[in-house]
């Protein structure tokens, strides 16, 4: 293992790449342009520590909720399954943290050359996880598999929670495109400074204001305290659904590409200063793509109950002793300009 920002981790690195992955959470820490040195994923304004060293009596600085252990290892592209959002009372209770007991597993990690592999077994969900990440040239390769070790057929939450930070994401200046159509503002509080109007329903890419009038989500704000979430289905006339990224100041274009069938999802979160509780402290710069098959952060029963949005399935099911396997790529790359549209990738 690579110590990386104080944790265990794993690199694996090509002419034009760097990705680093956390051995505690799974973490995709890291994915630098190793031209100009910018990772565009997020990194934790505070320090890092591994999820199995986190004691509430000790760690009072990553705040006293479920997401604290969370919280204390996150970093950059980390994984939610089997939900996506918080647990229930009663499986808090049981230990299960928020976004699932995936975001604090300890991963087995094999590393040679330019292709990693990395393995976790989730015993309270009973399910098995195993990632495969491939670098080809400004192109990585992502392969996963769910493996249900129940006999029963088991209805999931799977997303892949891509955040975004600093010096990649600034205020007023970093743009997005993504291949969204219909879509959603958080219904009720999502934040202290939300500023869309709640559970309004609109398409990509004109968020209703609660002040009124609308805000393009295609540029991140340059106005600090806000936060939003909204949600956004993938455009069903594309076989891929993608987002990019783009910075100005580093002129790099940033963005994943996956089968929308597989996550046909999108959720765009906003934290702009707007937290002050800890560990936030009203200083976080984020903002999350996070793809995958159910549209909000919620709880199992919320998620299950909730049925389908704008027709399609808010979950996944994982038959009794089946697999399920997706792939998706994440490209990183010189631009001039934001690119038009993402394209899968030829082998």
């Amino acid at each position: 293992m690579t110590p990386y920002r104080n944790r265990r981790a794993a690199t694996i690195e090509n002419d034009a790449l760097r990705v680093t992955v956390l051995e505690e959470g799974g973490h995709i820490a890291e994915v630098a342009d190793k031209a100009t040195g910018v990772n565009p994923l997020w990194t934790p304004g505070w320090p890092s520590i591994e999820p199995s060293d986190y004691d509430p009596a000790r760690h009072a600085a990553y705040g006293g909720g479920a997401d604290a252990p969370l919280l204390a290892g996150i970093m950059g592209h980390n994984l939610c399954l089997d939900i996506f959002g918080g647990p229930s009372a009663a499986e808090a209770a049981a230990g299960l943290p928020v976004h699932g007991e995936v975001s604090t597993a300890r991963f087995e990690i094999e590393a040679t050359g330019t292709l990693l592999t990395m393995r976790a077994q989730l015993p309270q969900a009973q399910l098995e996880f195993e990632r495969r990440i491939e670098l080809l040239g400004s192109a990585v390769r992502i392969r996963e598999q769910v493996g249900n070790r129940s006999a029963t057929d088991r209805p999931v939450g799977w997303t892949q929670h891509v955040t975004l930070g600093p010096p990649f994401l600034e205020q007023g200046r970093t743009e997005f495109l993504v291949s969204a159509t219909r879509s959603k503002v958080f219904e009720g509080t999502f934040g202290p400074a939300d500023y869309l109007a709640s559970a309004a329903e609109f398409d990509w890419p004109h968020a209703p204001r609660a002040a009124g009038g609308s805000s393009d989500l295609r540029r991140y704000p340059g106005a600090s305290p806000s936060s939003a979430y909204t949600v956004h289905l993938m455009d069903r006339t594309r076989e891929h659904a993608y987002f990019i990224a783009f910075s100005p100041t580093s002129r790099l274009a940033f963005g994943y590409i996956w089968r929308r069938a597989d996550f046909p999802w999108m959720g765009i979160w906003e934290e702009n200063g707007a937290r002050p509780s800890a560990p936030w402290n009203g200083r976080t710069v984020t903002r999350g793509m996070e793809f995958g098959v159910s549209p909000f952060p919620e709880t199992r029963r919320e998620m299950i109950e909730r049925g389908p949005l704008f027709g399609t399935p808010t979950f996944r099911w994982i038959p009794a002793h089946g697999h399920v396997a997706v792939e998706y790529w994440v490209i990183l790359r010189t631009a001039a300009a934001a690119p038009e549209h993402l394209d899968w990738p030829a082998r």
